[in-house]
């Protein structure tokens, strides 16, 4: 099974942006810094984020914010932000199957709704985790 690390490096530059955002002005430098990735992929997953309406950025001067509150912010909808498809490419099948095999002809069939019910429960997983409560989370460890 496989969430890219983008997603954790996403919710470590919200972590960032939710403790420092109205204090500093938050850029791609600085997130770089804190995460130790390079800046272009910190701008790509920022661009994703405020895609997806979670940031807002300010032209000109630059600097990222919160576009919503951090109950908001799931799990689930920063990894479908980031990567759109990280479900259906969670657990991979096997692409070629021999047809002429009573097994090899049903595998997929027979895997395919076994790991629809994983790809669900992790949804939901994700579904029931918030900024808020990693945010609370990290003050808690401070």
């Amino acid at each position: 099974m496989h969430i890219s690390t983008k997603c954790s490096v996403a919710i470590h530059c919200l972590v960032f942006i939710c403790e420092y955002g109205e204090s500093k002005k938050v850029t791609s430098e600085l997130l770089s810094l804190s995460t130790g990735v390079n800046p272009v992929t910190i701008r790509n997953i920022i661009s994703a984020l405020k895609k997806d309406g979670i940031l807002s950025v300010k032209f000109g001067t630059g600097g990222t914010a919160l576009n919503c509150p951090p109950e908001e912010i799931t799990l689930y909808r920063i990894c479908k932000a980031i990567e759109p498809d990280f479900l259906d490419k969670l657990i991979g099948i096997h692409a070629a199957p021999s047809p002429v095999c009573p097994v090899g002809r049903n595998i997929h069939r027979i895997l395919d709704s076994s790991y629809h019910r994983v790809q669900e429960d992790l949804q939901k997983s994700l579904q029931s985790i918030n900024m808020e409560e990693i945010m609370s989370k990290y003050h808690r460890k401070q």
